[in-house]
């Protein structure tokens, strides 16, 4: 499997014939170093809730690749406008799809959408564990630390990739404690830098994690990860 960070939370899975793409912020991304136009032949696109650094180019994408769009039922059903292809879940929801299985996990955050000025429903917030080709990987979305992320060393997640710029989401002292809870192979840090809110530094976050490999990409760096690493 071939992970590369895009920036922001966007994060490209590669394995086989899947290619999705998580919260994918491109356009708006101040820091982005990708074109929405180089988005090619993508398969599926997660979105962990409503605002717009996170829905980002999702309906552009969608529309050039014939892409499915998972989210929750409230963010398809607003996508749904737009006629591009949507399949709803909620949290705690985990379905088999052709290329593998997609759990929805809990989230503490906001998910309202904006639209036109009006801010409308955008459901629950929520994180990801994407299992394909037997490679498990987290992605916690916008979120707080919580007790929840326990659980899912149950899951053995292979990669967990987890914000840290705090503000908005966890800070990486909070995120390295939910670094220790999860016990992923290998730990990315997301959501920091893009904006002056969110500054962080990902090797302090590094220092602070004991329980995982922290690996820090650079906007377009890739990781491959198999199933026995």
């Amino acid at each position: 499997m071939k992970l590369t960070y895009l920036g922001h939370s966007a994060l490209l899975i590669e394995e086989g014939h899947f290619k999705g793409i998580i919260d994918p912020f491109i356009s708006g991304n101040p820091l982005s170093k990708t074109s929405v136009d180089s988005l090619v032949d993508i398969t599926h696109i997660f979105v962990t809730h409503g605002h717009g650094d996170h829905i980002g180019d999702a309906v552009e994408i969608a529309r050039a690749n014939n892409a499915l769009i998972i989210a929750n039922h409230e963010i398809c059903a607003y996508l749904n406008r737009f006629k591009v292809r949507t399949h709803s879940m909620h949290i705690g929801g985990r379905r088999k799809f052709d290329f593998g299985t997609v759990k929805m996990t809990n989230a503490l955050h906001g998910s309202g959408i904006s639209d036109g000025g009006t801010i409308i429903c955008g459901g629950n917030p929520c994180g990801f564990i994407i299992e394909v080709g037997g490679i498990k990987v987290y992605h916690a979305g916008d979120t707080g630390l919580t007790l929840d992320m326990k659980l899912l060393e149950d899951e053995k997640i292979d990669a967990a990739f987890l914000p840290i710029g705090g503000n908005y989401t966890m800070d990486a002292d909070d995120a390295a404690i939910a670094a220790g809870f999860i016990k992923a192979k290998i730990t990315v840090p997301i959501h920091y830098d893009t904006f002056g809110l969110i500054k962080a530094d990902p090797f302090y976050f590094k220092s602070k994690v004991n329980s995982s490999e922290v690996v820090v990409l650079e906007l377009n760096e890739s990781i491959n990860i198999n199933a026995n690493i």
